[in-house]
């Protein structure tokens, strides 16, 4: 028991290497995970009491703990069960199947990317970019929800910026998780969506295995209280209007409904803009017939960095307002759960549609298409006036005074935008252009439906 062993070197430093490696695994790792885990906890706890819905233990699961959770739900099993069925195929690969779309699916939500880095980041980037304008009631509307009660926004897409810029506005309430199209799968981006607790679908899946999977992934963390944010249109508009809606998340929602569990609140969300980044690549994608847009991470990320320099050197110009209002809620408790779910779209685009709010541009826009003849200044500021007075509750409020130099500003960035032409005092729409003025008249056009706007 006592006798010297001789060993070669390189033996016994792989024997402490394992050694160490155990010691680490059974002891040091678990305390140092226990650690941090009891410091964000602690963070957590903190954040909870300034925010007006806390955030759900179910948003805060460990992302493999939720993977195997949705991989073993019995009504996902049986799907899996299906599928083997249906290609001939062992149940252990549809199981892998199962897990191959959880994986790609389950966010993994950090509480300090999303409050410490991502709110950060959507307040500077918002605000570097636009004034920001927010309905008058929207902080009345989330206080009058039950706390109890699952929040869902549904919103209009406009821009890929309706992520940054609600995620910035609803980050007094809680943290929002979205559903991101394809788009997003390019990493690095992917990896900061997954951990701002956002989850990836495919647009175009018809298998069942994988719906069965995002309906079971989205109704548990509609019964988990997670509150989310979704665009029923399905995309951003190619045409400046609503789009009809479709069907999926709010299928979901609707048969995960649990009678004796929360009710879930939607909050129609109406989003405006004086000027959208995309809106000639949109234009573009419409006329086709398609929805190729072609925009680049890299040309995102030029953006901003040109953007970020110009702020520095304090030369940046932004492009106008951006509004959020929030509609009037409605219960699902209360709608019907049994009701047909294309009655609860049309009911929610309907409230989406009552609350969009009127911006200056799109006014302009608006004036502007009824262009019988090049009008000056003074004709265009009249008639905006006129029909301003008809929709004062869904504008930015102005004094008198500054509603004509509005209006410049207005016809002044539609000319910096290559829409408009100053010809000697009157205004003409340059050759080619007219789709862009409609594309933003379109996006307020349903408030004045009948007048022609004559100018």
């Amino acid at each position: 028991m006592t006798q010297v062993v001789e060993i070669p070197l390189w033996l016994f430093v792989l024997v402490l290497l394992f050694a160490a490696v155990t010691f680490a695994s059974h002891f040091l790792f678990p305390s140092v995970r226990w650690f941090f885990r009891r410091r964000l906890e602690r963070a957590v706890s903190r954040l909870n009491e300034r925010l007006t819905r806390p955030i759900e233990p179910f948003k805060l699961a460990r992302r493999y703990d939720m993977i195997q959770r949705l991989i073993y739900d019995p009504e996902v099993t049986r799907e899996i069960v299906n599928y083997a069925q249906e290609h001939g195929v062992p149940e252990n690969v549809g199981f892998e199947k199962a897990r191959s779309y959880a994986r790609e699916i389950v966010p993994s939500f950090s509480a300090f990317t999303y409050f410490g880095l991502g709110i950060r980041m959507a307040r500077v980037l918002v605000n570097a970019i636009y004034e920001v304008w927010t309905g008058p009631r929207n902080d009345e509307v989330i206080q009058s929800i039950p706390k109890d009660a699952t929040i869902v926004f549904i919103m209009n897409h406009r821009s890929n910026m309706d992520y940054v810029l609600v995620t910035y506005l609803a980050a007094r309430a809680s943290a929002l998780s979205y559903a991101v199209g394809e788009w997003a799968r390019v990493w690095p981006v992917s990896r900061m969506i997954r951990m701002m607790g956002a989850y990836f679908i495919r647009r175009k899946s018809r298998g069942a295995l994988y719906r069965k999977v995002l309906a079971r992934y989205v109704q548990m963390a509609t019964q988990g209280g997670v509150a989310q944010g979704v665009f029923p249109e399905g995309g951003l508009s190619l045409t400046g209007k609503l789009m009809p809606p479709k069907m999926g998340l709010l299928t979901y929602l609707r048969e995960g409904y649990d009678p004796g569990g929360r009710d879930v609140v939607f909050v129609p969300v109406a989003i405006n803009y004086d000027r959208i980044l995309e809106d000639r690549v949109l234009i573009a994608a419409g006329k086709r017939g398609d929805r190729r847009f072609g925009a680049r991470i890299s040309v995102v990320i030029g953006f901003i960095l040109r953007k970020f320099w110009q702020g520095l050197r304090g030369r940046y110009v932004r492009f106008g307002t951006a509004a959020v209002v929030f509609g009037e809620p409605l219960s699902l408790r209360r709608f019907g759960p049994d009701r047909p779910v294309e009655e609860l779209a049309d009911n929610l685009m309907q409230r989406i549609e009552d609350a969009m709010p009127v911006l200056i541009v799109p006014l302009v826009a608006h004036v502007l298409r009824a262009r019988q003849a090049p009008p000056t200044t003074a004709a265009v500021a009249e008639a905006a006036a006129g029909l301003a007075a008809q929709v004062a509750a869904h504008m930015p409020g102005m004094p008198d005074e500054d509603f004509t130099r509005a209006v410049e500003s207005a016809l002044q960035r539609l000319k910096k935008h290559r829409v408009l032409s100053d010809d000697s005092g009157l205004w003409r729409v340059v050759e080619g252009e007219e789709a862009v003025l409609d594309f933003y008249a379109m996006s307020v056009a349903h408030r004045f439906a009948g007048d022609s706007a004559t100018i």
